[in-house]
């Protein structure tokens, strides 16, 4: 039996439920998404499914500034933990399994409560997106090129067979690089055709995408702060432990932001109040390209507000949405 949602939000959750609604909560790093999807799963009594790609990692949580089980106030979330930070991330297997959690969460009456700040993640879970599949050989001996000859070489040939990659593509993104060249090479298209903009759009299901805005300075501060606390709560000694079981050699999860910079320290790059700054550097350009993904997407309704009243704001916004 379906679960009743909180007294007074009956009939937003009555309408959500009989159209089958996805609520999506987006928006860049820091900006509170977490905190918003669940207090609007317990008020609709939903359940959260994570659109972070680097919170699918088993092990990697105070640099991704995932919720404790406290934090998370009794709501169920999924997809969080299912890979091993020696995976590479896959959206193709994202999406599988995003919708697979939303298919089911829609069969029990309980509305899907989609938070991250992955953009691609997002479209790929609610929108009609297909995604190349790979050839294992391929990829296989472009790593190979990588891990002998550098990014180099492979983002001069990228250049050469799609310029369009390659102006998108930074020549230090081995793993992009990588990614790019097997897609031409398994489907003769140039990687850019593949991209969710080149593609048309067409919804999935039914989304009301809500958007935490916050403005450029209060954001930059968030973020010092929060890579503060990650510091403070022991991601060093996280990184250590990773590394230990592999994060070094995950193509993915050794990119990730905090990750990556505490990695070079470790490894005597640079000291680590120098990789704590460029974690603060790294997040901060990061978040710039979250807001700027998200804000090309029209269907968004951005909000403004903080705390309780941007909750109930993303209520009413709901409500309005899924009645109208």
């Amino acid at each position: 039996m379906p679960r009743r949602p909180i007294e007074g939000h009956l009939r937003v959750w009555e309408t959500v439920h009989v159209k089958k609604t996805v609520i999506a909560v987006v928006g860049p790093t820091a900006a509170g998404k977490s905190d918003l999807g669940v207090a609007l799963a317990q008020a609709l009594n939903g359940e959260v499914v994570n659109a972070d790609s680097m919170q699918l990692y088993r092990g990697m949580d105070i640099g991704t500034a995932k919720l404790s089980s406290c934090e998370r106030q009794g709501v169920p979330h999924h997809l969080l933990d299912i890979w091993d930070v020696t995976e590479a991330a896959s959206v193709a297997e994202y999406q599988r399994l995003a919708r697979a959690e939303i298919d089911r969460l829609h069969a029990e009456g309980r509305p899907p409560v989609l938070v991250g700040g992955s953009g691609l993640y997002v479209r790929a879970a609610i929108d009609a997106l297909d995604f190349p599949g790979t050839d294992p050989d391929v990829r296989a001996r472009l790593e190979t090129e990588l891990d002998s000859h550098g990014s180099g070489p492979l983002h001069a040939r990228l250049a050469a067979v799609d310029p369009e990659a390659a102006r998108a593509i930074l020549p230090s993104n081995g793993r992009r690089i990588v990614r790019a060249l097997e897609v031409v090479e398994i489907t003769g298209r140039p990687f850019t055709a593949n991209l969710p903009d080149a593609q048309p759009k067409g919804a999935v299901y039914d989304t009301v995408q809500i958007g935490v805005d916050v403005p450029r300075p209060e954001l930059d501060e968030r973020i010092a702060l929060r890579v503060d606390r990650m510091w403070e709560a022991g991601l060093v000694g996280e990184v250590r432990a990773l590394e230990a079981v592999g994060l070094r050699d995950g193509r993915t999860a050794s990119r990730a932001l905090g990750y990556q910079q505490v990695l070079a320290a470790l490894a005597g790059e640079y000291g680590e109040a120098e990789a704590r700054a460029e974690t603060v550097r790294a997040t901060k350009r990061f978040a710039r390209r979250q807001d700027s993904w998200f804000r090309r997407d029209q269907r968004v309704h951005w909000l403004t507000a903080r705390g309780r009243e941007l909750t109930e704001q993303a209520l009413g916004l709901l409500e309005d949405a899924v009645t109208a």
